[in-house]
């Protein structure tokens, strides 16, 4: 073949969902997406670009606007070598066939086919006309049910119609898709022909190659994210003068712990927006309920997501017992060398009471100043749920997929979000993980490099990798 690189033109009619499909398998939510009919007039061409090269192509076409006359023209030249590139050449200076002619030229310049139809809608005659003309192409073609409604009556009849004339019927919702339906749909394409599979296959690679880099850097975030956030405080000099009466420390006391508070807040959108970035989305929506939505410091997210007590508990007195970790939570940072021998029992009471305060608060006396500190944090169970935040975070933009925009969220038979877990993900971590995990945030807390750190990173990449495959059906309030 001609081409170095897949080429598919996505075909159907008006507002059957093709610019969504093409959103969602290009990453790309900036495409023009209308639930008007017949909004798209010409062909463009969407690239899929990794490191620099192109490694797909995606070609959003107009609507069919004269089926039933293409279909006659094509069997009256049934003998032409190739049909689409024929007509074209016929009808290029026939307005009445403006639309027609941009539907079929990247098919006449050898791209293959992706037909979209709406599998919730009884198939029409108009239908099968359509389905036969591009049969006789006799170009590499698959079929997508993007069924978006939970109707599905229709579904068999319109399998056994394309069934007859396609290489590759799949059922694929482009407003729901995963990573993983999405990869399940690339390595579908190799069976549409078979001098097609060393390209698609090469495309398919290269997919893989990209997200792995990108869930590294997902990783690298959320490392980073716990690092600043766990280690953070915040600190403000008065005068002794000015601070005499116990309303007057109350009030700096209001402040700083305000301030201390925001930047943690800060802190976890700067990481939010890397991690959207990273997955490449502009348009973003989440829901009023979800526990992304609500405050990262309020009292329902804190019962949503972290270790339960019992967990902790242990975690507490494992990870204490074994380095005296938790044992400066207690006593404002003077161990005075107790170590291990009272890191396990401290630890373990932490566990249990689970710490209400967030941070510590000291004042130190200077000459004629007080220096107020908050910080670092010292709950043993907010880090647990920071991260169980900002992994639910990572796996709604690594599955969200990018053509959602025209979804009618408000209609009562589109297809449901999957059901949401009541708990995050560190929950389902085994011990000697979360004791893992325990151990570094300490490190990370006093601002130190962790010998912890290599193995958080394995299992924090764990987690993402398995939420990006089918193990995400259990959590989609994402």
């Amino acid at each position: 073949m001609a081409a170095k690189i897949p080429r598919l033109a996505i075909m159907g009619n008006p507002n059957a969902g093709k610019s969504s499909v093409v959103a969602t398998l290009t990453e790309n939510d900036r495409i023009p997406i209308d639930k008007r009919s017949g909004t798209t007039t010409r062909s463009d061409v969407y690239p899929v670009v990794i490191d620099g090269r192109t490694v797909i192509e995606f070609i959003d076409t107009p609507g069919f606007q004269n089926p039933n006359a293409i279909l006659e023209w094509f069997q009256a030249h049934e003998d032409s070598p190739n049909l689409a590139s024929a007509f074209v050449k016929a009808h290029c200076l026939d307005p009445l066939y403006a639309h027609d002619v941009a539907l079929m030229e990247p098919v006449a310049e050898g791209a293959g086919i992706i037909l979209v139809v709406d599998g919730s809608k009884r198939i029409k005659e108009k239908d099968r006309v359509e389905i036969e003309l591009l049969r006789l192409t006799g170009r590499p073609r698959m079929a997508i049910l993007n069924n978006l409604s939970k109707q599905d009556r229709y579904m068999d009849q319109w399998r056994d119609a394309l069934s007859k004339a396609f290489n590759s019927v799949r059922e694929f919702n482009a407003h729901r898709a995963t990573y993983d339906e999405r990869m399940r749909l690339l390595n579908a394409l190799k069976s549409i022909d078979q001098r097609w599979e060393p390209m698609v296959e090469e495309a398919i690679d290269a997919f893989a190659h990209d997200w792995e880099r990108r869930t590294d850097q997902a990783v690298g975030t959320i490392l980073d994210l716990l690092k600043q956030a766990l280690s953070y405080k915040v600190s403000k000099t008065v005068k002794s003068g000015k601070v005499i009466f116990q309303s007057g420390r109350d009030r700096v006391k209001a402040e700083i712990t305000a301030e201390f508070e925001d930047g943690l807040r800060r802190l976890e959108i700067e990481a939010q927006e890397h991690i959207r970035a990273n997955f490449r989305h502009n348009v973003w929506n989440v829901p009023p309920d979800s526990v992304l939505s609500q405050d990262l410091l309020s009292e329902d997210v804190g019962q949503a997501l972290g270790l339960s007590r019992r967990q902790l508990a242990m975690v507490g007195m494992a990870a204490g017992a074994a380095s005296g970790v938790t044992i400066d939570l207690a006593t404002a940072g003077h161990s005075l060398g107790a170590g291990a021998f009272f890191g396990g029992v401290v630890g373990g009471v932490l566990g249990v009471v689970g710490g209400k305060a967030l941070a510590k608060f000291d004042i130190e006396r200077a000459p004629n100043t007080y220096v107020y500190t908050i910080g670092p944090v010292s709950n043993p169970r907010f880090p647990f749920v920071l991260l169980d935040r900002i992994i639910l975070y990572s796996a709604r933009a690594m599955n969200w997929a990018h053509g959602r925009q025209a979804a009618d969220e408000d209609d009562p038979n589109r297809v449901p979000d999957r059901e949401i877990r009541s708990k995050g993900f560190t929950e389902e971590l085994n011990a000697q993980d979360q004791r893992e995990l325990a151990r570094f945030f300490s490190d990370a807390r006093r601002g130190r490099e962790s010998e912890h750190e290599e193995a958080c990173r394995d299992i924090i990449k764990g987690i993402l990798r398995g939420v990006s495959l089918s193990e995400i059906d259990s959590r989609s309030d994402l």
